[in-house]
């Protein structure tokens, strides 16, 4: 889903350049099955993110078949590592096989759950969380996941503008879209953050900690 005008959407597709065959295959793959994925434009913003910030110790909340963690693994370097969450384990071995094709499979770590336990499970600061887990669970990821960024690391987030429904007058809101809402809401007020939602696709919002 993408929240610019069909030509704008086109037009910016149109000038990325050519995805390698890994990454080509998973999006024709996660378009003909219907897998959600967060497609080459948010993949490239991600991977330069990752790379402005310098991070080297990353943790996605949420990584379905893997595609977003290729591009964040192949952003942190040889040396960096990439912690992998999903509920299924038929999503982590796919994703296996993906990272494995892509050539970064030694720089992740699978671990199938529930992803906030296991983030908590995980010791240590990161450089960069990357948050695309059920949305409803939004607010729970700021309160968890903030104190686990380094001062300076990243919180990035995908579907904050949840396919046009944060229209203002807002409306009756259903449980997923008031927990964006909020999410949104509470990463604006909160003073050790500095953030700003980019109005790619459907929405990433990217957020320093400034303190």
């Amino acid at each position: 889903m993408s929240l610019l005008s069909a030509g704008l959407d086109d037009y910016l597709h149109s000038i990325l350049p050519p995805r390698d065959e890994v990454l080509a295959r998973m999006e024709a793959d996660a378009a003909c099955r219907g897998i959600p994925i967060v497609g080459p434009a948010v993949g490239r913003l991600l991977a330069q993110v990752t790379r402005l910030a310098g991070a080297r110790r990353v943790f996605e909340l949420g990584s379905a078949i893997g595609y977003s963690t290729i591009w964040l693994a192949r952003a942190v370097g040889p040396d960096g590592r990439v912690f992998y969450t999903d509920g299924s384990e038929e999503n982590a071995a796919e994703a296996r096989e993906n990272l494995s094709r892509a050539g970064v499979a030694e720089r992740v770590t699978v671990l199938v759950g529930d992803a906030l336990t296991a983030l908590d499970g995980t010791d240590g600061e990161f450089d960069l969380i990357f948050n695309d887990v059920d949305k409803e669970g939004y607010p729970d990821v700021l309160r968890r996941a903030l104190p686990r960024l380094r001062v300076g690391g990243l919180l990035v987030t995908d579907n904050v503008l949840w396919g046009g429904a944060l229209r203002l007058p807002p409306c009756e809101d259903d449980a997923e879209t008031a927990a964006i809402r909020e999410f949104n809401r509470l990463c604006y007020a909160n003073p050790d953050l500095e953030t700003t939602i980019v109005p790619l696709r459907d929405g990433v919002s990217v957020a320093r900690r400034i303190r």
